[in-house]
């Protein structure tokens, strides 16, 4: 009988010398439209036919939608003569798995929240005995279990703006910690918030000098926000990508968005400090992340690495509307959900959420 393996372990070697080798046994139209990193497309039904394409020196993990095909893959490969595991839970659980990183700026602790099967990450900002969220997604224990390790209470929750591509777990957090919910109206919420002012600050405990200050960044969408926590990092939303920025097109204003985008990095994110750690709200595909190393890119580095933000304007608005791609799954359904306006059950907004990011123009 095949051996298994959680989601959390494997994506605790993806990105080291222990990685395995993943074979994705689903169909190639499946496979194109969300993948784990590295992983090798070979379908099933072609599996006995293509052997030689496994290793048999490396551990190889099967995977598919939810596990049925993937437990006959690693039946075969293993009377093959692979060292074979299964992935319990296949695509399923890779959405809802999670891990995390820390980095210290002084006395502050910012706590990188990464969901793995969804390229999608969130904060915890922490001082002292208190620490504000950001961008929390649907599974809201997550981010209470790391508070609790930390020993901080979690005082106040931000989204960086209303999410198209997953369920925010705001809402829920602020409610179940008692921390006040902090939002920029000019997204549109059918509920009660704080509203988030260009300027705002949020200091943390401790006399350390850092805060949170709040700058509206509109582009990706008309309530966009970055935070900037003192001197050293900016929480860039879904403005500023390591390897992109946010597309402009999901309200279907691409121009207009487009230009508020091109100005907002200029005028905002742009005139931040070379030195200042950018940490995104997303990362794609083409980003390597690894166990202890958060996913994150020095904002000076940016400037060098992403020429569309060196174009002028015109250049910028050209580039960013002509790339558009596929909208992210369920995309109304969830906007609606997130807008305060859709009352739906929690196994039903697990399915709205499955599939990749995209919410990303990149270079």
């Amino acid at each position: 009988m095949h051996r298994t393996v959680d989601t959390v372990d494997l994506a605790s070697r993806l990105g080291t010398v222990d990685q395995p080798f993943v074979v994705d046994v689903r169909e190639p139209a499946e496979f194109s439209e969300w993948s784990i990193p590295s992983a090798v497309n070979i379908p099933l039904n072609q599996l006995s036919e293509r052997l030689a394409e496994v290793p048999i020196e490396r551990e190889v993990v099967t995977v598919c939608a939810s596990g049925g095909r993937s437990a006959a893959a690693a039946d075969l490969l293993e009377s093959a003569g692979r060292n074979v595991a299964d992935l319990v839970g296949g695509m399923a659980a890779w959405g809802e798995t999670y891990d995390s990183v820390t980095l210290r700026l002084g006395a502050v602790a910012i706590v990188q929240v990464r969901r793995r099967g969804k390229g999608c990450l969130s904060y915890l900002v922490g001082s002292g005995d208190t620490a504000f969220a950001v961008d929390p997604s649907l599974d809201t224990a997550v981010y209470r279990d790391l508070a609790a390790d930390h020993g901080w209470t979690i005082t106040r929750v931000f989204d960086t703006h209303l999410h198209a591509d997953h369920v925010s777990g705001a809402r829920a957090l602020s409610a179940e910690t008692g921390g006040s919910l902090h939002l920029n109206p000019a997204d549109t919420f059918d509920f009660s918030y704080q509203a988030l002012v260009d300027g705002d600050r949020y200091e943390l405990p401790g006399g350390t000098g850092f805060a949170v200050a709040a700058m509206t960044a509109p582009g990706h969408t008309g309530g966009s926000t970055v935070f900037v926590v003192g001197d050293e990092a900016v929480l860039s939303g879904d403005t500023l990508f390591v390897e992109g920025v946010g597309r402009p097109d999901l309200a279907d204003r691409a121009e207009e968005f487009a230009r508020n985008l091109y100005r907002s990095l200029r005028d905002k994110v742009l005139a931040l400090p070379d030195a200042m750690v950018v940490l995104p709200a997303h990362y794609g595909e083409g980003v390597l992340v690894v166990p202890d190393q958060p996913v994150c890119a020095r904002l000076g580095d940016l400037r060098s690495a992403l020429a569309p933000l060196a174009f002028d304007e015109d250049e910028f608005v050209a580039w960013a509307t002509e790339r558009s791609t596929p909208r992210p799954p369920n995309y109304a359904e969830i906007v609606e959900v997130n807008m305060g306006r859709a009352s739906t059950a929690a196994d039903q907004l697990r399915q709205l959420e499955r599939g990749p990011n995209r919410c990303s123009v990149s270079r």
